[in-house]
């Protein structure tokens, strides 16, 4: 069979001729930017050939990359299908990504489902032969139980400590365990997941890591992996739910190193996630989300054993996920506004949490309504010629002077790309200083005086313009596409804003409060939010940041019963507006794609 040599990574593999070479990389654990999942849209999969020979060079392949990639050897491995030995180096790295993993966290008392009691098992004699099943139930003095808890390797007597979920014995343990009671809330993101160990007995975080969501080479947007779902129905379900388990039985293992705890005595874990990762991490087909009527197969929480989906934590543990509203308002939504207590706000309330998709809710007084916006992944970094996630390289901050433009990045490093609120920045200063009019377009060249600072940081490229926003050793460009990929972003958005008001009758003047949520939100200050138009000019003095809601509603719902049952109630009070079906829309969207004066 052919070969395949990663020259820059010393890795050799076999393969079948017959698949792209993107496939058969992220088959063998290779990793390669893909965001449109091989669709061949986005240019970031690129890899140059060092030796041996591979098709024609494809028309898509041109209009995406530049001449002198092309004359260096560089290809989408998206695009072509190798059928002999080759030699390649890939052009990308997995860089150290910023995760946000804190947040605002309201009183509340705790009163966990999940705790342990001592007891007293008779010892066994030959005038004492009682089995160990009856001794549980006399112990404990319960009805019934897991037969499982009998597969027990010792039979013990003497001093106990029982493990309960609620009224439900879940576990012996041999001895007093009582100090041992550990639980773990995660938040699945569609691009990150952040996963916290707690001590149940104080609520104290003991410690937390966080990574990038590893079905990012399914695609990055939850569409997209949809797509792969649909296109490959015998095993996607398994492959895309054994990435997300994989990823958080290494990020387990990683917390109970750093705290120096057994993770078998792990005994609850709640999750937290949109309702489409919610579905990939049970299992459980998400074809019915991605087509019209969009019905998920379900948005009800459930209370399951762990080790059923493969996590690897205390035999008898419990997996509680959270409840969802529809397909596109899902658990994170939920807890970020149990967090924030929308249903008894006293004032009129807007919680927004901004990313691929735009999810807002409206609070009138404690009357819930909810909208989702397609905002697509430009705000996130992608779909941008330059863009990447927020990693080490990216510039996150823009600043355009007189003297020159200023750029904030990512660990202080030589910037390789532009994160999404970077690109949010350079667009906010482009409208600032006139270099992007209101409708979007870039201010023609030639109505610059050669004289004023602007001038030389637009090029042409053929007829249309670009900015310059680093120009040595390698150029970053912000497009008249970028800018349009925003402007989409924030025509959704602020269009899902204006919906929600007119379907509340709230004036603008009367909102109390905007609440931004979740990793992406807390990147974006006010400036940029309101200096794009993402946001009203109204609103710029009433914003508040309360980070990673979604995981912190997973905490709570880890450490009260009460916290549990509240969130399920939520979930029923929260109504859902499908914007394309509300009157004006269309129009109102139209008019929510211009930029701010």
């Amino acid at each position: 069979m052919p070969k395949i040599s990663i020259k820059n990574q010393n890795k050799i593999f076999e393969y079948v001729p017959g698949k792209n070479l993107l496939q058969l990389l992220l088959e063998n654990e290779i990793f390669v930017d893909n965001p449109c999942n091989g669709k061949g849209s986005c240019g970031k999969c690129k890899v140059r050939i060092v030796e041996g020979n591979l098709p024609d060079i494809l028309e898509t392949e041109r209009r995406l990359l530049k001449k002198e990639e092309i004359n260096e050897g560089v290809r989408l491995s998206c695009l072509v299908v190798p059928k002999e030995d080759i030699v390649i180096e890939i052009l990308q790295k997995e860089r150290r990504h910023e995760i946000l993993t804190t947040g605002y966290t309201p009183d509340f008392d705790f009163n966990p489902s999940i705790h342990k009691k001592i007891f007293e098992i008779e010892k066994r004699t030959l005038d004492n032969q009682i089995s160990f099943e009856d001794s549980i139930y006399n112990t404990f003095g319960i009805e019934k139980f897991d037969w499982r808890l009998l597969q027990n390797n010792e039979i013990i007597d003497g001093e106990v400590t029982g493990v309960f979920s609620g009224e439900k014995l879940i576990g012996i343990e041999s001895g007093d365990t009582t100090e041992l009671l550990y639980g773990v809330a995660i938040d699945i993101g569609t691009t990150t997941v952040v996963t916290s160990l707690i001590d149940m007995k104080t609520g104290n975080e003991l410690a937390t890591d966080s990574m990038i969501n590893a079905q990012k080479k399914f695609g990055l947007d939850v569409l997209t992996r949809i797509t792969y779902g649909l296109e490959n129905p015998e095993d996607s379900k398994e492959k895309l739910q054994r990435a997300i388990v994989n990823s958080i039985n290494e990020m387990i293992e990683n917390i109970c190193n750093k705290s120096k705890i057994d993770k078998k005595n792990i005994y609850e874990i709640t999750i937290a996630a949109n309702c489409t990762m919610m579905h990939f991490l049970l299992g459980i087909d998400t074809k019915f989300i991605g087509k019209s009527p969009y019905v998920p197969v379900f948005v009800k929480s459930k209370n399951i054993l762990a080790k059923e989906i493969g996590l690897e934590v205390f035999s008898g543990a419990r997996l509680y996920c959270l409840p969802s509203v529809s397909s596109y308002i899902g658990a994170d939504i939920v807890a970020g506004v149990y967090v924030c207590q929308l249903h008894k706000a006293k004032e009129n309330v807007l919680f927004v949490d901004i990313g691929t998709n735009g999810e807002i809710v409206l609070s009138n007084h404690g009357k819930l309504l909810s909208c989702s916006c397609a905002a697509g992944p430009a705000l996130e970094g992608m779909n941008i010629s330059s863009g990447m996630r927020a990693a080490e390289g990216a510039i996150e901050d823009v600043k355009i002077t007189e003297k020159g433009i200023e750029i904030k990045v990512i660990g202080n490093q030589e910037p390789i790309g532009v994160c999404g609120s970077g690109i949010l920045a350079a667009v906010k200063e482009l409208i600032r200083t006139g270099i992007v009019k209101k409708d979007g377009a870039f201010i023609k060249k030639e109505k610059i005086e050669k004289l004023d600072y602007r001038y030389d940081m637009i090029q042409l490229d053929g007829k249309k313009r670009e900015f310059i926003l680093k120009s040595n050793p390698e150029q970053l460009l912000i497009t008249q596409s970028d800018v349009r990929q925003v402007q989409l972003a924030k025509g959704a958005i602020l269009s899902g804003f204006y919906a929600l008001l007119k379907q509340a009758n709230i004036d603008i003047n009367e909102l109390d409060k905007i609440i931004i949520a979740g990793q992406f939100g807390a990147h974006l200050p006010a400036d940029s939010l309101v200096g794009t138009g993402i946001l009203p000019e109204e609103v710029k003095e009433k914003l508040v940041y309360v980070g990673n809601s979604s995981k912190t509603g997973a905490y709570m719902a880890l450490m009260s019963v009460e916290a549990k049952k509240e969130i399920e109630e939520l979930a029923h009070q929260i109504d859902y507006m499908e914007l394309g079906a509300s009157e004006g829309y269309e129009r109102l969207f139209v008019n929510c794609l211009l930029f701010p004066n």
